[in-house]
């Protein structure tokens, strides 16, 4: 009989397309209210995109459009810059 093996879920980066276990990436996410922020816990109400912790998948994702479209809403540039410092915080 083999050992119970638990499962990791996987989440794929809006900014380079990389499938990556969930816990390396950064959740980008819109709430109910409409605010856009980073979700360090993964756990927060509302829609949800991930990215990861690289700065340059930021810049590819904004560059195409990829955030506003897992998002279905526009990013105004301040929210690109105010997202790319924190995210620059969190450690990428």
């Amino acid at each position: 009989m083999q050992p119970h093996v638990k499962k990791i879920p996987l989440r794929k980066c809006v900014g380079c397309g990389q499938m990556l276990p969930k816990r390396e990436l950064v959740r980008v996410v819109l709430t109910p209210e409409g605010d856009i922020a980073l979700d360090a816990t993964g756990k927060r109400n509302g829609r949800g995109a991930y990215l990861c912790s690289k700065a340059a998948c930021l810049t590819l994702a904004r560059k195409r459009k990829a955030l506003e479209r897992s998002l279905k809403t526009s990013i105004p540039a301040p929210l690109y810059d105010h997202l790319a410092a924190q995210l620059q915080e969190a450690g990428g």
